[in-house]
């Protein structure tokens, strides 16, 4: 439309007739004369309407969802950073307590023991110098660590110090081919010999070809001459077979070790040996024994089971003869 002044006064009219319906529509209220026009406009315009509304919402939904979708997202990200920081802290009490059970535990056998040790933590593991079987430890020469120290560890015997560098030390473990410690056995005093064998029991060649042992017998260090390079009584394994007794000058055993070799975390170096030779005091405590379980049974007999007499025929029998008689 042209702006012209015939348009500006069909303007003015339209507003001034819009003014005057909305007055009439406010003073008539529920009555109003124009109650018909608004029903009328809202049959025809509401499907519409709706229609629209249909096809509107959904985008306004999708909207509200991709806007709300980055708060979502931030809360979801913190959520797994809480749920990781909390597995690493239950990782770590729990490392933390098998640490504390493994220090407790060396502890109580160098008591037991009377030995001095310095703890120390295994912080690698192979082959250093050619052994095959070694670990290194966070103790050296500035914590007093020599050469040819006895190292164990909350179960028994772990090796011996070979390599000492100022902090740092290298340890040939008990398993190894090139190992070789003296043992007695618990009880008859029976001396030897033990090698490892790798992931194999130890072996031990008794001195005594006649000995008597057993299968379950006990182990420990016989000990060095000045402690050098093993204190006595620390404990070494269990008997798990006996080769028969070929009559020889001596006779092989096969010893399943106390220690783990492939998990060993907190050890001691005995700095100083003990006064006297604990002997087998430091052993662990022998494991009771079950006792197996006897039932007994009361057989009862029945109302109308037959019971013999002294001649052998039953009841019934003699019953059947005087009906007969």
């Amino acid at each position: 439309m042209r702006d012209t002044k015939e348009s500006r006064l069909l303007l003015v009219l339209l507003v001034a007739i819009a003014f005057a319906l909305i007055t009439v529509d406010i003073r008539g209220g529920r009555n109003s004369p124009v109650d018909g026009a608004r029903h009328a406009a809202a049959a025809v315009f509401g499907p519409v309407e709706d229609g629209l509304s249909g096809v509107v919402d959904p985008v306004g939904n999708a909207v509200s969802a991709v806007r709300d979708s980055g708060g979502r997202h931030d809360r979801l990200a913190a959520l797994e950073k809480e749920n990781a920081a909390l597995k690493a802290k239950l990782g770590s009490d729990d490392r933390n307590r098998s640490r504390l059970k493994q220090l407790d535990k060396l502890m109580k056998i160098a008591g037991e023991g009377q030995y001095a040790i310095k703890g120390a933590q295994v912080i690698a593991i192979g082959s250093a110098q050619g052994f095959s079987w070694t670990i290194t430890i966070d103790a050296g020469a500035d914590d007093g660590i020599r050469r040819d120290m006895t190292v164990l560890n909350g179960d028994g015997l772990v090796g011996r110090v070979t390599t000492v560098g100022p902090s740092t030390s290298t340890v040939l473990l008990a398993n190894d081919p090139d190992f070789t410690v003296g043992t007695r056995i618990e009880g008859n005093d029976e001396l030897g010999f033990a090698s490892g064998q790798g992931d194999r029991p130890l072996r031990v060649e008794l001195l005594n070809g006649k000995a008597e042992v057993k299968k379950g017998d006990r182990l420990v260090t016989f000990g060095s001459q000045a402690d050098k390079p093993f204190v006595p009584g620390v404990p070494v394994g269990v008997v798990s077979r006996v080769d028969p007794s070929g009559g020889g000058l001596t006779r092989t055993l096969y010893v399943t070790p106390y220690v783990g070799f492939t998990k060993l975390d907190i050890v001691g170096v005995v700095v100083r040996g003990p006064k006297k030779d604990p002997r087998d005091t430091v052993l662990p405590a022998k494991p009771k024994p079950v006792p197996t379980p006897t039932v007994t049974v009361t057989v009862t007999p029945s109302a109308g089971a037959s019971v013999p007499d002294g001649g052998g025929n039953d009841g019934n029998t003699d019953t059947a003869s005087d009906e007969q008689q």
